[in-house]
């Protein structure tokens, strides 16, 4: 249930509601009686996913997956590169 801030327009007294969404907006002051309230914008809270696939500080970890490490660095190759002379060595497994 969310909470909305309130405030009079006649006597500046300000406070804090919880609501449900559906429910209309106040318009009496609790302070002064009158029909002066206005809901304040907040910026409200901020979403945290729980779970395996969500990340609480919205970064990697260091080590990351290696698919993930593939995108950001590219993979030197291990194979010795053919030779100036046009020769090839087989490989055998």
């Amino acid at each position: 249930m969310p909470s909305y801030d309130y405030e009079c327009k006649s006597c500046g007294h300000s406070f804090e509601e919880f609501q449900y969404m559906s429910d209309a907006p106040l318009k009496k002051c609790p302070s002064c009686g009158k029909l002066s309230l206005r809901r304040l914008i907040g910026g409200g809270m901020g979403i945290i996913f729980k779970g395996s696939g969500f990340y609480v500080n919205d970064s990697r970890s260091a080590s990351g997956s290696a698919s993930d490490k593939k995108k950001t660095s590219p993979a030197k190759s291990t194979e010795a590169a053919p030779s100036s002379t046009g020769t090839s060595e087989a490989k055998t497994a």
